[in-house]
């Protein structure tokens, strides 16, 4: 923000060793994005670009549109479209594609600060156990009176639970409230050891820990995934995997590559070379 004119520090060494491959770097700036001046968010890109990937700080799928259509005016085509976007950074858009490989979930779209009908939410699959609440992007699994359900059938709690996600929120609920089924996996000091895969055109480049865990040692059993990123069909994504207590490893999170992070002390030259392959 204070350095326009400069790569965001937390993208400096990628945005470096893109270059240093071949890649030609332009900046877009978030901020004014997020302000919905679009024209000024693209205001430095040069015209005439070709193929390109946004690699930042996560937007909302409006937002992704807008710089999509903002940077095509321009000659510069984002080769995830907005529709792929959507898809794979939103709950929704990419649960169909993984639902045997992930806990049972279910959700209703909603406006900030609306608390919906629990009873249009859970049933079927859901209809008691310990559960999770979160919205189509993210959760707030640090605080447990705004995560975790010890049992779905206890509507009241359930209410509780989803109510004091919501109002912490605020503005930012992304899209609605999804509610999942709790597996059991393993891990130590309360967190899952979780595994994060690079897919690029449906390859997975990278295999690496969650960024969160960067020293975690992760060696995930990718049965079943790659038919499921192929069926999504969104050229760069990411999926976290977590080991349940049984041993099989479940798709715990899916998202759009383009604004996930990459996990310190994992060399990220394999995955930049893929997409620069990928836009070239």
């Amino acid at each position: 923000m204070l350095r326009p004119r400069r790569p965001d520090e937390h993208y400096a060494a990628e945005s470096a060793l893109a270059a240093d491959l071949g890649a030609v770097i332009a900046l877009v700036d978030h901020d004014a994005l997020t302000r919905g001046e679009i024209a000024q968010a693209v205001a430095r890109v040069p015209s005439g670009l070709g193929m390109a990937l946004y690699r930042g700080w996560m937007v909302t799928g409006g937002q992704y549109a807008d710089l999509y259509g903002a940077l095509a005016e321009r000659g510069v085509e984002l080769v995830t479209g907005p529709e792929q976007y959507r898809a794979a950074h939103e709950l929704p858009g990419w649960y169909g594609a993984f639902a045997g490989l992930t806990p049972a979930t279910r959700w209703v779209s909603l406006q900030p600060n609306e608390i919906p009908s629990m009873e249009a939410v859970v049933a079927g699959e859901l209809a008691g156990g310990p559960g999770m609440v979160k919205d189509f992007v993210k959760s707030r699994k640090g605080e447990p009176e705004a995560f975790y359900v010890a049992d779905l059938a206890d509507v009241v709690a359930l209410r509780a639970t989803a109510a004091c996600f919501i109002e912490r929120q605020g503005p930012d609920l992304a899209g609605g409230l999804v509610v999942r089924a709790f597996e059991d996996f393993v891990g130590s000091g309360g967190r899952a050891a979780e595994a994060r895969v690079w897919w690029v055109r449906g390859e997975p480049v990278v295999v690496g820990p969650h960024p969160d865990q960067p020293e975690t040692v992760v060696e995930p059993d990718l049965s079943g995934v790659a038919e499921a990123v192929a069926a999504l069909g969104c050229p760069f994504v990411t999926t976290d995997l977590a080991q349940r207590a049984d041993g099989v490893w479940r798709v715990v999170e899916v998202g759009d590559g383009q604004v996930s992070d990459f996990p310190r002390g994992v060399d990220p030259e394999p995955l930049l070379r893929a997409l620069i392959a990928a836009s070239g």
